[in-house]
């Protein structure tokens, strides 16, 4: 019972992490504005980790390697820390084992992200029929603009309605529901 405590506050403490340092990361790649509550609670909340990752790995354009890093770090740890948890011999494995669990994080990184994509969508679309001009809306606006305008692109709009976001929700439940989801537990099988 107290593993199971452990788990719960392990993986909800390095989730949320993760989140954060994926959503810092994604802020920066599509220009978010950071003159909002939430992107700068975000910033605070990273801050201790990515300020002293930056020394030594400098961002590459648009691309911040610290945050992306970091997320993928917490990933692994939150990977490995679910294993011995549950426990898996993780010591006297052998080296199979890491290299599930780098797949295991990979995946948790692109399944948070997509995550991340899906509920900004779900929640730009809400917003723009009850409170279009919401303090969130242009941090929103920001994140999923690049995805959307693709789409818009091959979606024509039906009257007056943008259906380019009810497809990428649709799209990004599909790839989670059979992909990543999939994927995850076979390598986790292999175990």
């Amino acid at each position: 019972m107290l593993n199971n405590a452990i788990l719960f506050l392990i993986q909800a403490v390095l989730g949320l992490l993760s989140f954060a340092f994926l959503l810092r990361f994604y802020f920066q790649l599509t220009k978010a504005p950071f003159q909002n509550q939430i992107a700068q609670l975000i910033v605070t909340v990273t801050n201790f980790a990515v300020k002293p990752v930056r020394r030594f790995l400098p961002s590459i354009g648009k691309v911040d390697l610290s945050t992306l890093l970091l997320a993928y770090l917490t990933q692994i740890i939150l990977s490995t820390c679910t294993l011995w948890l549950k426990g898996f011999p993780i010591l006297v494995a052998g080296s199979t084992v890491w290299f599930v669990i780098v797949g295991v994080a990979l995946i948790g990184i692109l399944n948070i992200s997509l995550s991340i994509f899906l509920y900004a969508v779900l929640i730009q679309a809400i917003l723009s029929w009850i409170n279009p001009h919401t303090p969130i809306a242009p941090v929103l606006n920001s994140l999923t603009y690049p995805i959307l305008n693709i789409l818009r692109k091959y979606i024509p709009p039906a009257g007056n309605f943008d259906l380019s976001p009810l497809v990428f929700i649709i799209t990004a439940q599909l790839l989670l529901t059979t992909i990543l989801i999939p994927l995850e537990s076979n390598l986790l099988s292999t175990l």
